[in-house]
């Protein structure tokens, strides 16, 4: 019996912290939020991302995703409330939840852009894992919820920065709390363009119009080919690295 890969009505509104929007061009607009407001880093979010980036990815009707945020900040807060982090049990849960977040990301089979409407604080690792990434002149990197907060940054960022930035500059990023804006991160080669705050998203939208335009193959193809590279380097490493996550933070909570 053939699998039947979800319609778009399936899974729109199916997220509580992810709103999805696509038009007749088959342009997927991805907007993190918390209740409307600025994305605050959570459980809910790290797990619905997972399982949006399943949805979306096995959707043939998506032609390109728009990765995004709401207002002024992409994603500054997080709640560690949210996570439990206690037991071994808890931790075999998030290195689950943890890849399948970044692998099913990758997995999305039609070009991604991101449009960073300012501060990238938790979990930055994310939006640079598009094709094309757009920031407002009002964003700032930071890896906010690891190393500064005495937990190891292996969930990807160990293995994004480090290639992103080269292995000099990536290892000072995660280790000091570096905070890298707009103006570093286009020298730096982290971002494509930044543009004022009002200009991010049209030229996301422009950049996806282009490319929605190419036939359906190419563009699949074309994401397939110059994802590669992360998909290697996510099977050496994720896993690895969210281990030592866990021994780490299990020592610390003991």
């Amino acid at each position: 019996m053939a699998l039947i890969a979800p319609t778009f009505d399936k899974y729109q509104h199916k997220y509580e912290t992810v709103q999805l929007e696509r038009d007749e061009a088959g342009i997927l607009q991805v907007t993190i939020h918390n209740e409307g407001k600025p994305a605050v880093w959570t459980s809910t979010l790290h797990d619905e991302l997972a399982y949006a980036f399943t949805d979306i990815g096995t959707d043939v009707e998506n032609a390109v995703v728009i990765l995004t945020g709401v207002g002024d900040s992409f994603c500054a807060e997080i709640d560690f409330s949210s996570f439990n982090l206690g037991t071994a049990a808890d931790w075999s849960q998030i290195i689950f939840e943890g890849q399948r977040l970044l692998n099913n990301l990758i997995n999305i089979e039609v070009p991604v852009i991101s449009a960073i409407n300012g501060p990238a604080l938790m979990h930055p690792e994310i939006p640079l894992l598009s094709d094309i990434t757009i920031a407002s002149d009002t964003t700032v990197f930071q890896d906010g919820p690891h190393f500064p907060s005495g937990i190891v940054p292996g969930d990807g960022a160990h293995t994004v920065w480090t290639h992103v930035l080269g292995p000099q500059r990536g290892r000072y990023f995660l280790l000091t709390g570096q905070e890298i804006d707009a103006k570093l991160a286009l020298e730096y080669g982290v971002v494509n363009e930044v543009l004022p705050l009002e200009q991010v998203l049209p030229r996301a939208r422009a950049l996806a119009e282009q490319i929605a335009a190419k036939p359906p193959l190419a563009r699949r193809y074309a994401r397939a080919v110059l994802t590669r590279e992360w998909k290697r380097l996510f099977h050496e490493q994720l896993g690895f690295g969210l281990a030592h996550e866990a021994l780490a933070a299990l020592t610390l909570g003991g």
